[in-house]
């Protein structure tokens, strides 16, 4: 049997754990540079004249009237609060899946049958007292029927938020009430072919000839249904997969036109990016800079570009990798335009303890020694504690617009949680 534990309104459930006067009322989480709502608590998404993903200029005057709180994006407490979750989870079996930032799947096939509602409602309820955070658990024997136990755990509130899926008549049931976009993994041309000929419900695709399915839906569709009738045969991963690529770009808070302010902003990307690889013990061969300017502006003269290298031997080291991307910004950074975003992307990984050294470089410039101590001091003192000095001090004439971004109260010592006697 498998768990799927599913939290909440993970963004805005992490920003009311820290603020009870919001328990209970209607909470929004923007997205970078404050754009538009991407995540929202039960009682916004009652308010139908709130839409999801609409740019917050749009919104923001009916935020205020209908008393919607909102925030900036606080991907650092949404990581840290993420873990605690999967630390729990991992108190409970040994075979934890995470699937993604709050969602996981556990193996529960030690518990007996008789109990798993009882083992279900003991995950959530101890998630909930030691981190706050609301979750659905969906118990069934494979992937597919977990996630759809999950979505009727939050849908029926008989099942309060617990739903088990262990007989064949649970699983009819189930099937017949789920439609076809409740199936996971099911996209929608999937689902408009499916309608074309009459397929409405879980339970009637399940009934399709698997010859039919098998040629109309390829080995994807065939795989789903057959977990839909019990058939376990997507793999259990304990393990997450090494990244093949890494990357990140984000928009500048306002436009940049110099070089030295775009350079700065590239070489905190490249810490970030670089951490990421040594956390996987991989080494990057190419790197990849990109820039542009903004598509959405009719005002400003148009402009993007790109390089990749190929770099002298596969690295992790940040400041091997800033000296790189720096080359390559330069090759593609014209004056005279107003940019928006710098990105940057490492590719052709490969494990640190394959890296074939190069008869022509200097080995201190890749001693591990010194990042091992830059990544515990930052995990320690907090994120670009230490870095780059080509990073600068610059960072508020940049870094996303996050005005209204909550404190990273669990990770940061001077924004911990104030406790103050009336």
């Amino acid at each position: 049997m498998i768990a799927m534990v599913d939290c909440n309104s993970f963004y805005a459930s992490c920003e009311q754990v820290f603020r009870p006067d919001l328990w209970g009322k209607p909470v929004v989480v923007l997205s970078n540079n404050d754009g538009c709502v991407i995540a929202a608590n039960k009682e916004a998404k009652e308010m139908a004249h709130i839409p999801m993903f609409e740019p917050m200029f749009k919104i923001k005057d009916q935020l205020i009237k209908n008393k919607v709180t909102f925030f900036s994006s606080n991907y650092t407490l949404y990581g840290d609060m993420s873990q605690r979750v999967m630390n729990i989870l991992e108190t409970f079996s040994p075979y934890v899946e995470v699937y993604s930032i709050d969602e996981a799947f556990i193996d529960v096939s030690g518990i007996k049958h008789a109990s798993l509602k009882e083992y279900g409602t003991v995950i959530k309820d101890r998630i909930v007292a030691y981190t706050g955070i609301p979750v659905g658990v969906g118990i069934a024997p494979t992937k597919v029927l977990a996630k759809l136990a999950n979505k009727i755990s939050k849908k029926v509130a008989k099942f309060d938020h617990v739903c088990v899926i262990d007989t064949d008549e649970k699983r009819i049931k189930a099937l017949k009430w789920a439609q076809t976009k409740d199936v996971w993994g099911l996209g929608r041309k999937h689902q408009v072919r499916l309608k074309n000929i009459g397929i409405f419900t879980a339970y009637e695709f399940t009934q399709l000839p698997l010859s039919w399915v098998r040629k109309e839906m390829t080995v994807v569709g065939e795989r789903l249904w057959r977990e839909l009738r019990g058939e376990s045969c997507i793999d259990f991963r304990t393990m997450p997969k090494t990244k093949k690529a890494i990357g990140t770009a984000k928009s500048f808070g306002k436009k940049l036109e110099d070089l030295e302010r775009i350079e700065e902003a590239c070489a905190y990307y490249i810490s970030e990016v670089a951490e990421v690889l040594r956390a996987q013990k991989s080494c990057a061969t190419y790197i990849q800079v990109f820039v542009t300017t903004s598509h959405f502006s009719d005002n400003d003269k148009q402009y993007s570009d790109s390089c990749t290298v190929t770099l002298p031997v596969p690295t992790n080291n940040t400041f091997m990798l800033t000296q790189e991307a720096r080359k390559a910004l330069k090759r593609i950074y014209k004056p005279g335009y107003r940019y928006k975003k710098v990105g940057v992307n490492v590719t052709g990984l490969i494990p640190q303890e394959y890296v074939q050294g190069n008869l022509f470089e200097n080995p201190k410039l890749h001693d591990k020694r010194l990042m091992n101590v830059i990544d515990r001091l930052n995990h320690k003192f907090g994120k670009a504690t230490v870095g780059s000095a080509l990073v600068g001090n610059r960072v508020e004439e940049w870094e996303l617009v996050k005005k209204d971004r909550s404190k990273r109260y669990t990770t940061q010592w001077t924004e911990l949680l104030e406790l103050k006697n009336k």
